[in-house]
């Protein structure tokens, strides 16, 4: 059985790597479909240039931008208004034509935390649930493309068990990690044989590592084998999108 194809949905440049860049590359190197959509950000930006070269190391195509503006960063799409401000069936739409375009098996995107708690990542969680559904619905948003229904949703999260390292890191600079009970994480996937391609992803988004307090600053500070422990399983939490649970399509544990 091949790999399913993914349709990674993020809200920031940089997220996408994160939290599933290994799944990426990993999925990739069994010669599956891959692609990120990434809410924010103009095409056009320093950080969707950055966005590129990551996504060259994950061989997950190019950027694929809603264009909407960060909330914390309004000058990240100069004239658009903030992705949480937008009108939601305008964004829901924006995402069925990238999914009805990509005709993915499965879309990993935020859980409903959204990691950190960021508006932004909690928004995209909440547009990304739409979309999934909208884009299998004849009629529904007919000028974004041929109905096309995902066969399932992952959710990045974070387990309460296996979250102290990376929830001690960013405490060091007054954040916060949301985390979940363990009984509701259904996949972790050891993605330590892709993480110099996840690495190598990561410091593609360069203005983020020279800030002092983003995550991947502080994931720079630290030593290789540190870094695995941090990085070296990712976990999600799997909504199926069809009635049945047979032959439904897995990520690569």
């Amino acid at each position: 059985m091949s790999a399913p194809s993914i349709l990674a949905v993020y809200a920031h440049p940089d997220d996408e790597s994160l939290v599933a860049g290994g799944v990426l590359a990993k999925h990739a190197a069994a010669g599956a479909r891959t692609a990120v959509v990434t809410a924010t950000w103009a095409a056009d930006s320093h950080r969707a240039a950055e966005l590129a070269d990551a996504l060259t190391h994950l061989c997950a195509g190019k950027p694929r931008m809603l264009g909407y503006a960060d909330l914390r960063v309004p000058d990240s799409a100069p004239g658009q208004p903030s992705f949480v401000d937008s009108p939601l069936d305008e964004t829901v739409e924006r995402l069925v034509a990238h999914v009805r375009e990509f005709r993915p098996d499965l879309i990993v995107t935020h859980d409903a935390h959204g990691s950190s708690g960021h508006p932004d990542h909690i928004h995209t969680h909440r547009v990304a649930l739409l979309a999934a559904h909208a884009a299998g619905i004849p009629g529904v948003f007919p000028q974004a493309g041929p109905p096309w229904q995902p066969r399932a949703l992952y959710l990045s999260t974070h387990p309460e068990s296996a979250s102290s390292g990376l929830a001690g890191l960013v405490a060091g600079v007054g954040k916060r990690l949301h985390t979940v009970p363990d009984d509701l994480v259904t996949a972790a996937v050891d993605v330590r044989p892709w993480m110099d391609r996840k690495w190598a992803a990561i410091r593609a988004h360069r203005s983020e590592t020279a800030r002092s307090r983003s995550l991947p600053a502080l994931l720079n500070g630290l030593s290789a084998s540190e870094r695995e422990a941090v990085l070296g399983t990712e976990h999600f939490i799997r909504r199926d999108l069809v009635s049945t649970h047979r032959d439904l399509p897995e990520l690569t544990a």
